[in-house]
């Protein structure tokens, strides 16, 4: 392939990743009738107010996706030595991808594309490490909180009850098991004689160690704090009378319910919102605000990343062997 065929085409790859992403945001965003709900809903409150939460709603989100840039750039540090600016076009490039691709495979290659090609196979796995510790956290929360539902919402005998706890806490307490000997991994690899070829790839597990690891799940729950806590202001500021314990560990279940079922993440927000609408209906009767919430939510966390993201993914060179 020469040189203007390659500068071609590396055109149309970008292009066509932000188009399709451009296409996805718009479809999805113009039938979004909860979004609508939420700037009708939003009248009813002092605008200034409204302006003030939704301002710390969006700093939260840029918080959130900045710890993700610290731990990107703490994960792949022995690969290489990443700049905060190349770490941060990683991120929000995965960030573009994943919003077309199911269970967001697609943010692996658009964040290692920024690695040097030597990298990138194994910058996938360091990558998925970081993507563990979050989900432990969010299978860990929301394990406990689906046994306290059961226990405070559903009149079930004690029996009952108490096999649904322990087998929270055992299904909470195996993922920080399996968390903390991620090297358990690299050996199974090793096992299956048909993952032969990506075994060299995911010998980087056997590097991390366990204070590494521990790093990582900090960030990871920082991130998780901030992300709750977005839920929590909107909540507190249009439906002040949920109590505040019922509305947390209620947001621990819809986490954990997002991550349970696959999807795409441009479609997050029906799921989100059948199971927000079901969950506080326990608790209260305004569904519909709870749907808006969440959509809101899922808007700033999401669309405007991967808009965002769009203008990074149009710098980089998808045919070179370097994005330097």
């Amino acid at each position: 392939m020469t040189k203007t065929q390659k500068k071609y085409l590396n055109y149309g790859i970008k292009f066509g990743i932000v188009g399709l992403a451009i296409w996805f945001i718009i479809t999805k965003v113009n039938n979004q009738q909860n979004l609508l709900a939420f700037t009708s809903l939003v009248k009813s409150i002092p605008s200034s107010t409204m302006y003030v939460t939704l301002g710390v709603v969006v700093v939260l989100m840029l918080c959130n996706w900045f710890l993700e840039v610290v731990k990107w750039r703490y994960l792949s540090r022995n690969l290489e030595s990443l700049s905060y600016w190349k770490a941060i076009q990683s991120v929000f490039c995965g960030l573009t991808w994943a919003i077309f691709t199911p269970n967001r495979i697609g943010e692996y290659g658009g964040r290692v594309l920024l690695l040097q090609p030597k990298n990138r196979a194994r910058g996938a796995v360091l990558m998925g490490v970081g993507l563990f510790a979050q989900l432990v956290l969010t299978s860990f929360f929301g394990a406990l909180s689906i046994a306290w539902f059961v226990t405070v919402f559903i009149d079930a005998p004690a029996s009952v009850i108490l096999a649904i706890w322990m087998i929270a806490i055992i299904y909470a307490f195996a993922f920080l098991l399996l968390y903390f000997n991620v090297q358990w991994i690299d050996h199974l690899v090793g096992k299956l004689s048909w993952l032969s070829k990506v075994k060299p790839f995911f010998s980087v597990l056997k590097d991390v160690s366990s204070r590494e690891l521990l790093h990582v799940l900090l960030l990871s729950l920082a991130r998780f704090v901030i992300f709750t806590s977005q839920y929590v202001i909107l909540m507190v500021v249009i439906l002040p009378e949920i109590p505040l314990i019922s509305m947390i560990l209620m947001i621990f279940i819809l986490f954990f319910v997002q991550a349970a079922v696959p999807s795409l993440d441009i479609f997050d927000f029906s799921v989100r919102s059948f199971v927000a609408s079901n969950l506080y209906s326990y608790v209260t009767t305004q569904e519909i605000a709870v749907m808006a919430i969440v959509s809101c939510i899922w808007f700033v966390n999401l669309i405007l990343p991967a808009i965002i993201g769009s203008f990074f993914v149009l710098n980089v060179n998808y045919l070179s062997d370097s994005n330097s």
